[in-house]
């Protein structure tokens, strides 16, 4: 495990590495999640395998420490993922993100772009969403106040969401799940999409085709997302299509 100092007040974040070649690569969860869990398989994969390889715990989740004075914004996770790959050495990478990681990723590329060489992106969250009392999702967990979600209600959450993702958010410090939910819902200015289609570097977000065509895809085309839908697959592509998913990430990374 290798850490990195971030902050001001001295909170770490932590990573799994795996040595090999450059470029290298850098693996992002979603909210609630820990990188190792949803990456280690895919980075293991034959097909990807063999660069150095770092399995990022964004701050308040997994290994990474859990500053409670921080705002947990996509901007400030942002900037302190930067932190840590400068320290770590890390350049012009390319970042395979999930779901809210993809959104950090975004917003990485954007505010640092010497660190970031390509991004493929997993089902990202590109737009604000409304919070919702009872859904599943960022929008679920911001419909709580902050305290009305420390105080108790990460227990509803907990029983919604179920044993699966769970395991991993059970590890996610509340107020940082909370922070990161509602920031996350509440989005970037300019919107993630918009950060996404500004872009330079080569894009590829994967989504599940079941859900049905992505919204605005005809624009992320237009500026150059390559947009691919996976067939018999949920939010968790990596995990529920695991060959495809290395065959997509591969391509995508040679392209």
């Amino acid at each position: 495990m290798r850490d990195a100092v971030v902050t001001a007040g001295g909170d770490r974040m932590r990573w799994v590495e795996l040595p090999g070649s450059e470029a290298p690569r850098v693996y992002l969860h979603g909210l609630g999640g820990t990188a190792a869990a949803y990456f280690a398989e895919a980075a293991a994969h034959p097909l990807l395998a063999g660069h150095r390889t770092l399995l990022v715990d964004l701050l308040g989740h997994g290994l990474s420490d859990r500053p409670q004075g921080f705002d947990y914004s996509l901007e400030s996770h942002a900037g302190t993922l930067a932190a840590a790959l400068t320290e770590a050495g890390v350049k012009g990478a390319e970042v395979i993100a999930h779901s809210m990681g993809g959104s950090v990723a975004i917003v990485l590329a954007d505010r640092y772009p010497e660190l970031v060489s390509r991004l493929v992106l997993i089902d990202a969250n590109l737009d604000p969403v409304e919070p919702s009392e009872g859904a599943l999702g960022s929008g679920g967990i911001a419909a709580y106040s902050e305290a009305e979600f420390t105080d108790g209600g990460w227990e509803e959450v907990r029983d919604r969401v179920g044993e699966f993702w769970w395991a991993t958010m059970r590890l996610t410090d509340r107020t940082a799940l909370h922070r990161s939910a509602t920031r996350l819902a509440r989005g970037t200015v300019p919107a993630m999409r918009e950060l996404l289609v500004r872009s330079r570097v080569p894009r590829t977000f994967l989504h599940p085709e079941a859900d049905g065509p992505l919204p605005g895809e005809d624009g992320l085309r237009e500026a150059g997302v390559s947009v691919v839908a996976v067939a018999d697959c949920g939010h968790n592509i990596m995990l529920d299509a695991p060959e495809t998913f290395a065959s997509l990430t591969a391509a995508a990374l040679t392209a």
